[in-house]
């Protein structure tokens, strides 16, 4: 059986490129971040999606990025609430996260290579996004071309590594429908970048807007509760 690494947030976009790598017929090793985000609330969904979608082990990396800060989600930095479309897509947004992707995709490139396997799975999309520079088609091939370079693996020919990003060209409504058909449960997801207390959406921020435009769009009902919509 093929394998590979999956990045596995808890969010919506990743737990469908997990259920696509499962049903492309890839045993799954998924990999989670606890980074210092203020939605760590989606590290239990990831736990959760890890076994309701059979992932051969989870892995769950401590990276402390509040260190480092720079972001909405990882210092105290108000996170931009009941934004337009046009302003999202008006410039990159405090909720950006300072090097994130290239950070995870490292990472899942160590651990692939421990593991022997060449493909690794990311949930990124650019077109229903907040236009971070990472989710971007020629990132993935920059990322790709430079992972063959920097692989022990690679240079010594045993393999090639291939960064799948399914998501990339779906909007939002189509994601969701193609995990609808895979069977994906969207009520065990999280997408909110500033959840309650009590650990429900916001409503409001950028992700929950774009989760809940999507929803509509694919003819759905989110089912997830929401604090304020």
């Amino acid at each position: 059986m093929k394998e590979a690494v999956v990045l596995l947030s808890g969010g919506i976009d990743s737990v469908t490129t997990m259920a696509i790598a499962r049903a492309e017929g890839y045993a799954v090793y998924a990999l989670s971040f606890n980074y210092g985000q203020r939605h760590a609330i989606e590290i239990e969904k990831a736990r959760h999606m890890a076994r309701v979608l059979g992932a051969k082990k989870h892995l769950v990396l401590d990276i402390d990025l509040k260190a480092i800060g720079g972001s909405a989600l990882t210092a105290m930095i108000d996170v931009p609430k009941g934004r337009g479309s046009d302003e999202m897509s008006r410039a990159i947004p405090i909720t950006y996260v300072p090097a994130r992707n290239t950070i995870f995709l490292s990472c899942a490139l160590a651990w692939a290579e421990v593991l022997g396997v060449f493909d690794i799975f990311i949930g990124v999309n650019a077109l229903d996004y907040s236009g971070y520079p990472d989710c971007r088609p020629e990132y993935i091939a920059a990322f790709e071309h430079m992972a063959n370079l920097a692989l022990k693996a690679a240079v010594e020919g045993a393999g090639k590594i291939i960064i799948h990003a399914p998501l990339l060209s779906l909007t939002k409504a189509e994601i969701i429908r193609r995990g609808i058909d895979l069977g994906v449960d969207y009520s065990l997801t999280h997408s909110c970048y500033d959840p309650g207390f009590d650990g429900k959406a916001c409503g409001r921020c950028d992700s929950c807007l774009l989760r809940l435009k999507g929803f509509r769009e694919a003819g759905a009902c989110d089912p997830i509760p929401y604090g304020t919509v």
